[in-house]
């Protein structure tokens, strides 16, 4: 009960301190959400979104999951994406990824580890595609950084491929897709490809061998 009664009593505190600067904070953000990023990240909890990108509240529209998968079964993430591109307009699409991902560490093994076995079927088989290519990086832990930059790569590409995506595209070049991962240990975003606006930077980026992850 004293973490859930700390909630509560930040909370108080911090509506206390905006609103002493900016009484009408609150009130002029429960209008109309007009979001400028879709950001597909990772349910790990520290990853704290709104705190690493400096967004005030409205500005993101949020999805998470495990291992910040774009899988063309899940509903949930489908209904956000139609919901963010269709309806609220994003210019942008993040899919952010963490070094340390439990979800990838997890897929590093071919240990059964449950239910979420079949959450993580894409990451293991990404793995095994580009064992040659983990096993050049060297040590263990550049294995694991490098499957979870491979595991963000690949959920770009599979944004570019997706209907919503592409029609929206077809419209006039928008939104623009973006990997990126971050950093547990110092909190910094590192950019892994940016600017994904058409077929013709999919090709570029993906299809032609520049990141070879598409299949």
């Amino acid at each position: 009960m004293e973490n859930l009664k700390r909630l509560f009593e930040n909370n108080r505190k911090l509506v206390a301190e905006v609103t002493r600067d900016d009484p009408d904070f609150f009130k002029r953000r429960a209008g109309k959400q007009e979001p400028h990023f879709l950001f597909i990240g990772c349910a790990d909890s520290r990853v704290p979104i709104e705190m690493l990108t400096g967004v005030a509240p409205g500005e993101m529209f949020v999805h998470r999951n495990v291992a910040n998968q774009v899988l063309a079964a899940d509903l949930n993430l489908l209904s956000v994406l139609q919901y963010a591109v269709d309806v609220l307009d994003v210019k942008h699409v993040i899919v952010c990824g963490h070094y340390g991902c439990g979800g990838v560490k997890a897929a590093m093994s071919d240990e059964p580890a449950g239910l979420v076995d079949h959450w993580l079927a894409g990451i293991r088989e990404l793995r095994k595609r580009h064992a040659s290519e983990m096993e050049a990086v060297g040590a263990e832990e550049a294995q694991f950084n490098r499957l979870v930059e491979l595991n963000i790569l690949r959920q770009v590409y599979h944004l570019s491929r997706n209907p919503i995506i592409q029609q929206a595209w077809s419209r006039g070049r928008r939104p623009l897709l973006h990997g990126m991962v971050y950093h547990l240990d110092d909190g910094l975003l590192t950019d892994l490809v940016l600017e994904v606006d058409g077929p013709e930077r999919v090709r570029h980026f993906f299809e032609r061998g520049h990141l070879p992850i598409a299949g």
